[in-house]
């Protein structure tokens, strides 16, 4: 098994952890879809990572689609439940991070551009989304010790550790960790785990 990533997508890195919390063996192959020499079109046509190749040869890309393969793929132990409301719930919560760390791509890239070329409008506008989304991920936390969908890490706090972690990697001025204790004490459980260590971008 194969996962073609770069290792700064936050994206990436959600499949990563999971391998990682699963226990797979796989061979990570770098490759940024940025650079003028990527192979990442040839085995994603929309030019984007993560992308898995199972031992079969067969391709998958978009980080929820890959995790949902895994799970059916490596069972134990479950990042989503077994339940299919639960599920939906888990996933719905993975979506609204992978939708704050959207947003913080979006005024990433942004940022790149020349100042005279850059549109402010469009940094407030994804600075909108990573506010609102932070304050629903914020209220959907029990307490401080808990996850977010019963007593056990799922995939839903692997995305959203990966967003929030993402934020300080790219966005660190947003200093989201002054508004949200849920989320500040989220971070530093599961930032502390091997698998979010062992992904964590220089």
């Amino acid at each position: 098994m194969k996962l073609t990533a770069s290792p700064t997508s936050p994206y990436a890195r959600k499949i990563r952890i999971l391998l990682a919390e699963k226990g797979v063996d796989f061979e990570l192959i770098e490759d940024s879809p940025w650079e003028s020499d990527t192979g990442v079109p040839e085995i994603n046509p929309l030019g984007k990572v993560p992308v898995l190749e199972t031992d079969a040869g067969e391709h998958f890309f978009d980080s929820p689609v890959i995790a949902g393969y895994l799970e059916v793929k490596f069972p134990e132990p479950p990042f989503i439940p077994a339940d299919p409301m639960e599920a939906v719930r888990v996933r719905q919560t993975e979506a609204l991070a992978d939708g704050i760390t959207d947003a913080a791509l979006i005024i990433r890239l942004e940022t790149l551009r020349p100042m005279e070329a850059q549109l402010r409008e469009t940094v407030e506008r994804q600075q909108g989304k990573i506010e609102r989304g932070l304050q629903a991920l914020e209220a959907k936390l029990p307490s401080k010790e808990h996850w977010f969908h019963g007593n056990r890490i799922s995939l839903a706090d692997i995305a959203a550790g990966c967003a929030l972690e993402y934020l300080d990697f790219r966005l660190a001025h947003l200093n989201w960790r002054q508004r949200f204790p849920h989320l500040k004490e989220l971070a530093l459980r599961i930032g502390a785990r091997n698998s979010f260590l062992a992904t964590r971008p220089d």
